[in-house]
């Protein structure tokens, strides 16, 4: 394994398309790269969209003007691929696509300050 890897993570979201039901579906692919390239992980699937609907409607509206896919799918659909990848990573034996934890910085006393921020 080389000492510094690199995880670029992408997610394209490609269509919304209206089910028979009154759902939606959007089909998507989400894909981790490593620097230098040691492995390359893709998860394609479909994300099935049920509920209200006036907010379906709303939304198969809104991509058909092209614009962006609600934040609320994206971020559904990203943290259920990222867990999936993540089990992918350690079949694979490559690091797993998460952003590094930072080290606790020295406080003036000398000593680690374990305050955390976000």
């Amino acid at each position: 394994m080389p000492a510094q890897v690199q995880i670029g993570v992408n997610i394209n979201m490609l269509d919304i398309d209206e089910k028979s039901d009154g759902s939606l579906e959007a089909p998507f692919v989400f894909t981790v790269a490593f620097t230098p390239a040691i492995a390359q992980i893709n998860i394609k699937g479909k994300a099935k969209i049920s509920g209200d609907a006036d907010d379906a409607k709303k939304m198969l509206e809104e991509h058909r003007a092209k614009k962006n896919p609600p934040v609320q799918l994206v971020q559904a659909v990203s943290n259920a691929a990222m867990a999936d990848a993540i089990l992918i990573s350690r079949s694979l034996n490559v690091p797993p696509p998460l952003p590094p934890i930072p080290q606790p910085q020295m406080a003036q006393s000398g000593r680690p300050d374990s305050r955390y921020t976000a």
